[in-house]
């Protein structure tokens, strides 16, 4: 079997398992992987800094001995840092920071064995369900170029889902991890609170809602990644109880036989695209085939009020986030180094009141509370992941009037003027349009999976979204696992323009 032949066929623990075996090197899988990152990067722009030469280095030296020795690996461009390499984020105002240090979870990803190739694309500061940063230019979907690969893990879904590598980092404060897999084709775990390690330079971020995790194509990869990377590091701010076995056991475990509730209802009272009714649906009867119940019901959130206490926990997480920025690079905040948007809403947080922070992290804790007492008495919720299949690219972003109105309140600097635009509440209006449900579980803390388990008419990915109760990862990788077992999605894979 040739090098390209096998990269294609296995997935990464395969592709371990063959080095072990000493069939391939991972000098000549990392070789593969920058080929096909040559050959299809240009078409789908997702991954925007390379390490060619820090890979090809890694590869011939001694590495550990973990459950991916070996495997090619992409890292988001936001959070993980990774030591001697450029931290952006997407940002003008950020190109050219260097940090000097990984994060923890980034040292057991080289821990685990994987071999990095580069970074890959995400929206300004994380800040949007689309991947289409002014300073890099719009990641395209590999189903198809004209379509968004979601956000704000982007590009490591269309990394992946292009075939550039197996495995991709991500992050998830809204639904960043699950959005782009169902976007793309692919599967997309975002474990409980606390699950993955946020230090040594974060504790809470964005008040618990951001964890880490990857973008795969196989349930079995999601698993074992989990178990190399899962627990506490020093300081962590949340304790959390360990598995009781591994992950990766779990995705073989036949689960018994669940009560699962289903909503197809959009949550913050948006439109639903019958194609993800349908994708959900479909999913439900197939779940019944395998001896679940499953059981239409509606889960009654003030969305409007929800939304509203979301954005300013954003907006006022942002300006932290842009300050601690400017500490890093020791420059000055200015207009023209964010995008409008960005810049907008960093004004707004830095006028918002103490008081409306608090009172708007106490109404999520309390959302957090009446969504575990509504799904108590079900194992699983099942939902679709987005509200359409995804859109053009370009769809999402503000009109140009209204970028128009965002560049000349930036320019009086004056987030009070932002403020009385009423700017919050429109960002509240719009923000959750394509992402209904996924924000709601990163406020509770649950864990929560979108699988790829169906197709538009126009050929494009549609996931469907689990959820599970806070600290059951377990329940969530057996019906993954059970799922992939009766209704497999690995063969399926866009064909990329030439």
């Amino acid at each position: 079997m040739s090098v390209s032949t096998a990269y294609t066929e296995h997935d990464g623990l395969g592709l371990a398992d063959l080095v072990r075996r000493g069939e391939v090197t991972p000098a000549e899988l990392v070789d593969e992987a920058l080929h096909r990152l040559r050959q299809w990067n240009p078409v789908i722009n997702a991954v925007i800094h390379r390490m060619d030469d820090r890979a090809r280095r890694e590869a011939n030296e001694p590495m550990p001995d973990g459950p991916f020795r070996g495997v090619p690996f992409l890292i988001k461009d936001l959070v993980a840092l990774v030591a001697g390499e450029p931290m952006q984020a997407g940002s003008r105002f950020l190109k050219g920071f260097i940090p000097d240090h990984d994060s923890e979870l980034v040292a057991r990803y080289r821990r685990a064995g994987f071999i990095t190739l580069g970074k890959t694309s995400t929206p300004e500061l994380g800040l949007t369900p689309f991947t289409e940063p002014a300073l890099f230019g719009p990641t395209n979907n590999p189903w198809n170029p004209g379509r968004i690969a979601g956000g704000s893990s982007g590009g490591s879904a269309a990394a992946v889902a292009a075939g550039i590598v197996p495995i991709a980092g991500g992050g998830d404060g809204g639904g960043s991890i699950r959005i782009p897999a169902s976007c793309c084709g692919l599967f997309g775990l975002k474990p409980t609170r606390g699950r993955t390690p946020t230090g040594p330079d974060r504790g809470s971020i964005w008040q618990g809602c951001v964890v880490e995790h990857v973008l795969t194509r196989s349930v079995r990869d999601s698993a074992a990644v989990l178990d190399a990377t899962h627990g506490p590091d020093i300081g962590a701010p949340y304790g959390i109880a360990a598995p009781e076995r591994p992950y990766l056991e779990e995705v073989t475990r036949e689960p018994r036989a669940l009560r699962i509730a289903m909503a197809t209802r959009s949550f913050l009272g948006v439109r639903v695209d019958p194609e993800c009714v349908r994708a959900v649906e479909d999913t439900a009867e197939l779940l019944r085939s395998l001896g679940h119940t499953v059981i239409e019901t509606h889960l009654p959130l003030d969305g409007p009020g929800f939304s509203l206490a979301f954005m300013t926990m954003v907006a006022c997480e942002l300006r932290g986030d842009m300050e601690e920025a400017a500490r890093l690079t020791g420059k000055r905040l200015r207009a023209s180094e964010f995008e409008p948007t960005t810049w907008a809403l960093g004004l707004l947080g830095n006028r918002l009141r103490a008081a409306e922070f608090v009172n708007a992290t106490r109404y999520l804790t309390n959302v957090s509370r009446e969504v575990s007492r509504f799904l108590e008495p079900w194992d699983l919720l099942l939902t679709p992941t987005v509200s359409t299949p995804p859109p053009p690219t370009g769809s999402l972003q503000p009109k140009p009037k209204d970028t128009m109105l965002l560049r000349l309140l930036g320019a009086f600097n004056s987030g009070g003027l932002v403020k009385l635009a009423g700017l919050l509440e429109q960002a509240a209006a719009d923000a959750f349009e394509f992402t209904p449900w996924t924000p709601v579980f990163n406020a509770t803390g649950q864990p929560a999976m979108s699988v790829p388990l169906a197709w538009s008419r126009d050929g494009l990915p549609i996931g469907v979204h689990f959820v599970a109760r806070f600290g059951d990862e377990a329940t969530l990788f057996q019906v993954a696992g059970q799922l992939e077992r009766a209704r497999p999605w690995a063969h399926r894979r866009p064909v990329l323009p030439v």
